[in-house]
């Protein structure tokens, strides 16, 4: 995996965030919660951005999110929340989403090909956000 393509991993795994979130409020009811969400997309938006504004000085665009994978995202979190949708069961939903982003940016991370300082930086920026995430989610379990 080239530095592009690392950089487009990161691009994508912050819609996923964002995405993740957006369904999330949707569900969610008590207003700190959501403030929390929002603080955390907000994150998100900023990592998108920025990995975004990379690309585009590397010639290269973001990709949108497959169809199909948002569709996926989306009946995931309507079935687990079918029967229960507490702040617990959207917290936990969450932060399995975010344990998946700390995987996926830890291993970009270690990756041979990341030699610029910028991208590395981005790259931290998004394991730290995903762990962040985490901390603030804990007390809705």
């Amino acid at each position: 995996m080239n530095e592009i393509e690392i950089l487009k991993e990161i691009n994508k795994g912050s819609k996923y965030g964002i995405n993740g979130i957006n369904l999330t409020l949707q569900k969610a009811v008590d207003s700190n919660f959501k403030k929390v969400l929002v603080e955390q997309k907000s994150e998100y938006e900023n990592i998108y951005n920025r990995s975004k504004t990379l690309l585009a000085l590397k010639d290269q665009k973001s990709e949108d999110l497959d169809p199909l994978e948002k569709a996926m995202s989306w009946m995931a979190i309507q079935m687990s929340t079918l029967t229960n949708a507490s702040n617990s069961k959207l917290a936990e939903i969450l932060i399995q989403g975010n344990d998946m982003g700390i995987i996926k940016g830890q291993k970009l991370l270690n990756s041979p090909h990341v030699k610029d300082s910028t991208t590395k930086n981005i790259i931290k920026d998004f394991i730290t956000l995903q762990q962040e995430n985490i901390e603030g989610l804990k007390k809705y379990l």
